[in-house]
């Protein structure tokens, strides 16, 4: 009999046509509920930085964008597992879930890019070279993984630490996007308020 690992899988089960999904464990529930669109959203993040990746495989801030990836997927996998009071220890072994080694690792990736940044001394805004464009995006999208997770974290004590990985990794994007930036020899935008840009057109 053939080892099931070896069976090509679908790519439809038809098992969504209710409008319903499968979490890990067995449980359906609609595909527009918080924890779907938390987890759909880090999805959406991880495929922003696929994009940057594009750009980036040959720099130094490609095998970090990669790693990155990877732990998205345990992020969605951990999101789609729903922890359990009652679930064993093996149970539990079946998901990998983000502790705070994951945040200390993201904090210091963070101080390593900085280091090599000239202080801002303004805002500035998401462009510049065309990989600082899509780490801004992937930010971005980012910021919004975080606000659906900051609404699922109210009903889950266990999104509490996925909330704060996903506040670094935007801020370690952002990093990396000045970063980009300074290795593409591209100045970053400065934000020009509009009274100041309204008075430099009068003079």
């Amino acid at each position: 009999m053939p080892n099931a690992y070896n069976r090509a899988m679908k790519l439809y089960t038809r098992r969504g046509d209710d409008g319903l999904t499968d979490l890990f464990g067995g449980q359906r529930i609609a595909k527009y509920s918080l924890r779907v669109e938390a987890y759909g959203t880090v999805d959406e993040v991880n495929s922003a930085i696929g994009l940057a990746l594009v750009c980036a495989r040959d720099t130094e801030l490609g095998p970090v964008l990669l790693e990155i990836q990877s732990r998205l997927f345990d992020l969605g996998a951990h999101l789609a597992s729903p922890a359990r009071e009652e679930e064993s220890s093996s149970d539990k072994g079946h998901v990998r879930r983000l502790g705070q080694a994951h945040i200390d690792e993201l904090e210091a990736r963070i101080d390593q890019v900085s280091a090599s940044l000239p202080p801002m001394r303004h805002f500035i805004l998401p462009g510049g070279c065309e990989l600082a464009a899509r780490l801004h995006l992937a930010r971005t999208i980012c910021r919004r993984a975080e606000r659906h997770l900051a609404e699922l974290a109210q009903e889950s004590a266990s999104e509490a630490l996925p909330l704060v990985y996903l506040n670094r990794l935007s801020d370690l994007l952002f990093a990396m996007a000045r970063r980009a930036n300074q290795l593409a020899k591209v100045e970053d935008i400065p934000w020009v308020p509009e009274s100041r840009s309204k008075s430099s057109d009068v003079q």
